[in-house]
């Protein structure tokens, strides 16, 4: 019961919420409160429980069930959904305040939540794949909430590239069912029948290969990765820090169940697939980190910066290796923290401001020291500067890479990240110069600058997430290691 509650719980709040009519603000964000701690709540027991079991809600065949059961993967996952939008509802609470209609932002943000649990709970598939259909379908009204032309218009490009995934990801399903013993539930290191699948291996890794471009879409790897630099500027900020922050690992972690948990990561290393999701990988890294270099909207630099640091986990995927996949969960974590601040903290830009392009941000750290000094924190960490997570994680991947045995792939991979890591800091750490050290002729037009810093609201979530991208530097492998990983 507390499993099914765990995700049933935010999406029944949300819909609920849909219809509410709040005499006051102060109600309406009461009930918000509410809600988030009680999912929470539910969570928190459910990660403490040992063994929660599965539940089938239906079944569709003989082996084909909806159903679900929470491993050691899934609840690292869930750690961070629970996190991010837990930041985001207390910062969205003021943040609203300059968008109209919140209750329709809050009950898609619970919905949208429920179905991010659900697909970290998914012990199949199947029962993923619905999961994954319902994140996006959740999360498209929070791209397009303000309802302009141009909103309108990037929520239905991130629609149909979703779509477009996501048939690409049936494809593979369908192909790994068929291909499978018969009980196709999770398990590390695949559950495919070798009598079934040999002589058709071509076939087979041809699907695997679209699933992974397929699921590929929903983290913004490329070629599926347009959609992204569109729909982030265009979304309220607290959407823009759940898009990149965790929903876009909704396809990350699709990749992970497909590979290692169903089809099996031995089918696949040495073959074309891996070359080839290596190198698109890699490619992303490398025009992700340029055109954030060259971009001067904030919120799209961060966009593109996006579409290149969840390659990073991509590219850890695609060593099909325990290290690899280590590298790409730790790379998870601490971008799920530092990318969720550095967007919430450019809706501080807008929102106290109305500041939307890096030229703007001169001086700033005279009026919002804090938001600044957070803002240096997690650009260190998508950096990787130690002891932040970003570090860490690049760390154990590039070692993945060197000790693949896999000739120029072997010294791509670490080169490429150097390269991304140096235009990192090309696109995020001059923001943070000019916004404390402006220059003396600003300094003079500008003696005594007006305090901007925004309330608690806003900047305890930041704290928090800046704390958990170091948490993730200096305990991540054990956080990893105690999920089983």
């Amino acid at each position: 019961m507390l499993l099914l509650l765990s995700f049933l719980f935010p999406m029944i709040a949300g819909t609920v919420i849909s219809v509410m009519h709040f005499e006051s603000e102060k109600g309406r964000n009461r009930f918000y409160a509410g809600t988030i701690v009680l999912t929470d709540m539910l969570m928190l027991a459910l990660l403490a429980a040992r063994d929660a079991g599965t539940v089938t809600l239906f079944t569709l065949s003989e082996h084909v069930t909806v159903s679900f059961c929470p491993d050691g993967f899934g609840r690292l996952v869930l750690v961070f959904v629970l996190l991010l939008y837990t930041a985001v509802c207390f910062y969205a609470f003021e943040y609203m305040k300059m968008e109209e209609r919140p209750n329709v932002f809050f009950a898609f943000f619970f919905v949208s939540m429920g179905a991010l649990i659900s697909v970290c709970m998914a012990s199949n598939l199947v029962t993923l794949y619905l999961c994954f259909e319902l994140a996006t379908l959740s999360s498209v009204p929070l791209v397009l909430h303000e309802m302009t032309k141009d909103a309108v218009a990037a929520g239905l490009k991130y629609l149909f590239y979703s779509i477009a995934g996501a048939l690409m990801g049936l494809l593979a399903v369908f192909f790994v069912y068929y291909y499978g013993t018969g009980e196709c539930t999770f398990i590390y290191g695949g559950f495919l029948d070798p009598g079934r699948l040999s002589g058709r291996e071509g076939v087979f890794l041809a699907a695997v290969f679209a699933g992974i471009l397929g699921f590929g879409t929903k983290a913004g790897m490329y070629p599926m990765h347009g959609w992204l630099p569109t729909a982030h500027p265009i979304a309220p900020a607290p959407a823009s820090s759940l898009l990149s922050g965790i929903i876009a690992k909704a396809g990350i972690v699709a990749v992970v169940r497909l590979v290692y948990y169903s089809a099996g990561a031995d089918i696949l290393r040495g073959t074309w697939v891996q070359y080839a999701w290596m190198i698109l990988a890699m490619l992303t890294i490398f025009m992700g980190s340029m055109m954030a270099f060259r971009e001067k909207v904030t919120k799209k630099r961060l966009a593109y910066s996006t579409v290149s640091q969840i390659s990073y986990i991509m590219l850890g995927l695609s060593m099909l290796s325990p290290e690899g996949l280590r590298g790409a969960l730790l790379h998870l974590m601490s971008h799920a923290s530092s990318k969720g601040c550095l967007f919430l903290i450019a809706g501080i830009f807008i929102y106290k401001l109305n500041k939307r392009n890096v030229n703007e941000l001169k001086g700033i750290g005279r009026q919002m020291p804090v938001t600044m000094w957070c803002f240096m924190i997690a650009a260190l960490s998508l950096v990787g500067i130690p002891p932040m997570g970003g570090f860490l994680s690049k760390w154990v991947i590039a070692g993945a890479a060197i000790g693949n045995g896999m000739g120029a792939l072997s010294i791509l991979p670490p080169v490429i990240l150097l390269i991304s890591a140096l235009l990192t800091a090309g696109y995020l750490f001059p923001i943070a110069v000019d916004a404390f050290f402006p220059g003396e002729e600003f300094l003079k037009e500008n003696p005594v600058p007006e305090k901007k810093e925004p309330s608690c609201l806003m900047t305890v979530p930041l704290i928090v997430l800046c704390a958990a991208a170091l948490i993730v530097g200096v305990f991540g492998i054990r956080i990893v290691q105690m999920a089983g990983l």
